[in-house]
């Protein structure tokens, strides 16, 4: 464990002495921070419309506001996520340390999980600005925070599956921009292939719809706790560590 927190410590300082991750978190609070403004825009104008029209059908902030803000959370991190990811591994073989991390007594499990956790922190550092936006629900609104703790916790089981994924990735080239644009392509392929479901009813179309990250995203959006969600997204992160250290084990082979 502590040789998994020194590589964690290790890569999370590497993303905050260079520009990416202060990049990553101005454009994804601006990003966002707009998202809010125009939902909570849409809720008070249509709150005032009813009023006008003597219309007293209660509204509802959580299902108005907050759930789709935490669906628009989860396509925004689609594009940050590959961001994050693409250095990971890629980065070590282009200046040829991933030789010394290969050759070390440090072994290839540890160096996958601090890796792929300094990627999850990052990303928990991208969702506390949007915990800024939901603060200022709380502090004039009423709203009910049981959903939306079950909603950043759905984000975080997403973002960790795509992150495993793109570590995955990330092991296979030397190229970041190779790493970062496969990643992407293989994150939106699992977040449109659940779209085969609306128009098919065959087996493998419910198949495909199972594999959607986003079908599973749909319960803890309602602030739903569903188990075979759950394990989806577990699933989802061992396999792509799974994956990465096969890659890593072949590494060590070849050095």
């Amino acid at each position: 464990m502590r040789n998994v927190w020194i590589i964690c410590r290790k890569e999370l300082g590497s993303y905050f002495v260079s520009p990416i991750a202060y990049l990553l978190l101005t454009m994804f609070a601006v990003i966002f921070g707009f998202f809010f403004w125009n939902m909570l825009g849409i809720f008070v104008v249509e709150g005032m419309e009813m009023q006008m029209r003597g219309q007293v059908y209660p509204m509802n902030i959580n299902e108005q506001v907050i759930r789709p803000l935490l669906m628009n959370a989860g396509v925004i991190g689609l594009f940050f996520i590959p961001m994050i990811t693409m250095r990971l591994f890629a980065e070590e073989k282009r200046t040829g340390t991933i030789e010394l991390l290969a050759t070390s007594p440090i072994r290839d499990l540890e160096i996958i999980i601090g890796k792929w956790l300094a990627a999850l922190l990052l990303y928990c550092c991208l969702l506390l600005f949007t915990a800024l936006n939901f603060a200022f629900l709380f502090r004039y609104g009423n709203p009910d925070w049981k959903p939306l703790a079950m909603g950043y916790l759905g984000l975080l089981l997403q973002a960790g599956a795509l992150l495993a994924i793109g570590t995955f990735i990330s092991t296979l080239t030397k190229n970041q921009i190779i790493a970062g644009a496969a990643t992407f392509g293989v994150e939106l392929l699992l977040w449109v292939i659940g779209w085969v479901g609306e128009y098919e009813t065959s087996g493998w179309a419910r198949g495909f719809s199972y594999m959607s990250i986003t079908s599973h995203f749909e319960s803890f959006g309602r602030g739903v706790l569903d188990s075979k969600d759950a394990v989806f997204y577990i699933a989802a992160i061992f396999l792509g560590l799974f994956l990465t250290a096969r890659s890593m084990e072949s590494l060590r082979w070849r050095s």
